[in-house]
């Protein structure tokens, strides 16, 4: 097993006892392959921007692996030493648990900033697992936002001038913020694609993977002739993917022949793993890194990394 000879996951190990070992299985030769591909990560170089990259983390559809995706991508450039802000803009919170910060009724969090322009810097929780990762958390006040915004001056824009702001000032060296958006196409998801330059949109590999992207490539393209015309959708998400299953590979191939250039070439298996790491306030990044889902979401931002790295002969 000189594969294997460094420490490995639990998952790992679980895996190998129930097989006695057995190397010539589909599934061992699955975590040998997680394994390698762990250990190249971990020799590889992953580029900061030349300057801060936002992305709106977006998919109406709910259940696809969008939360887990902006975290754990996040989670994983920080600990290659970028400086990273997640905004959770989601009611549900659920990013503001996976990174470990507080978020109970009453903390300050992105709706103070959206409905009372509290400054952004003054509601960043620094992430307790890595240092440079931040999150502006969403409480359950957030859930009226909505409603709320519609009577607003510059509504599609609140996000934008606070954001502008941090940037300007005390946020002047972030080079990556993700904005987790909620399940919908309302204000909130709005603000988020007015003040992004980039969409990564999570598309699970099941039946109904495509259902919805068609209204959501239309809100892209009408907040880039109205409202931005930086906003593109420079990165697709392959989740829950099961190689084993033809409906996994058929979905991962039609997506790649809709877009080509956007798909990423790693895919994000099923992992108990980063199911159960938001129960311990943790991304999978730091509750088992050595796990198949740690690995593949490493693998993930390495290769949003390589596409925003600085071109040969220019300065970081």
């Amino acid at each position: 097993m000189d594969a294997l000879s460094a420490p490995v996951s639990r998952e790992t190990q679980d895996a190998y006892d129930a097989l006695g070992e057995d190397e010539g299985s589909p599934l061992a030769n699955e975590l040998i392959a997680t394994e390698r591909l762990r250990r190249e990560l971990d020799s590889s170089d992953f580029p900061r921007p030349r300057e801060t990259r936002v992305f709106a983390v977006s998919n109406q559809k709910g259940g696809v692996g969008k939360t887990t995706t902006t975290v754990n991508v996040a989670a994983a450039l920080a600990q290659r030493g970028a400086n990273v802000l997640v905004i959770d803009a989601d009611p549900q919170g659920n990013a503001s648990t996976a990174l470990g910060v507080d978020h109970h009724s009453g903390t300050p969090s992105i709706y103070d900033v959206l409905l009372d322009d509290v400054p952004m810097a003054k509601v960043a929780q620094r992430c307790p697992e890595i240092s440079s990762l931040w999150c502006i958390p969403a409480t359950i006040d957030l859930a009226g936002a909505d409603i709320e915004l519609v009577s607003v001056v510059r509504r599609e824009f609140r996000l934008h001038d606070a954001l502008r702001d941090l940037l300007e000032g005390p946020g002047k060296d972030l080079d990556y913020v993700f904005i987790d958006c909620p399940p919908s196409l309302g204000l909130l998801t709005l603000n988020a694609m007015v003040v992004a330059q980039e969409v990564l949109i999570p598309i699970q590999c099941e039946y109904y993977a495509l259902e919805g992207l068609t209204q959501l490539i239309k809100t892209v393209e009408m907040v880039r002739k109205h409202l931005n015309r930086e906003l593109e959708v420079s990165t697709i998400v392959l989740t829950m993917f099961d190689a084993r299953t033809n409906l996994a590979r058929e979905v991962a191939d039609e997506v790649r022949a809709h877009f080509p250039t956007q798909t990423l070439e790693q895919t994000i298996p099923r992992s108990v793993r980063v199911s159960e790491a938001p129960s311990h306030g943790q991304t999978v990044i730091t509750h088992d890194p050595h796990s198949s889902g740690a690995v593949a979401y490493t693998a993930v931002a390495r290769e949003i990394a390589m596409a925003g790295a600085p071109a040969q002969g220019e300065h970081q």
